[in-house]
């Protein structure tokens, strides 16, 4: 498993980071997914051999959010 962390702008409250964490984890290869509200970061488990940061990026993008690289 890989771990990242990324930053995540455009969340306006905690409901926010678990629709996140909710999206994140139904992407197959994601493992696992921990947004934090306050931080405005999510932490993933995932597998490289499944899916990648970018389609992570995409799907924050379909939400509204923006992710960049911690």
């Amino acid at each position: 498993m890989t771990k990242a962390k990324l930053k995540v702008s455009g969340m306006h409250c905690a409901s926010c980071a678990a629709n996140i964490d909710d999206a994140l984890e139904e992407l197959e290869g994601v493992e696992r997914a921990s947004t934090s509200y306050a931080r405005s970061r999510t932490k993933l488990e995932f597998d490289e051999a499944k899916v990648d940061l970018e389609s992570v990026r995409s799907v924050l993008g379909e939400l509204g959010y923006r992710a960049h690289t911690d």
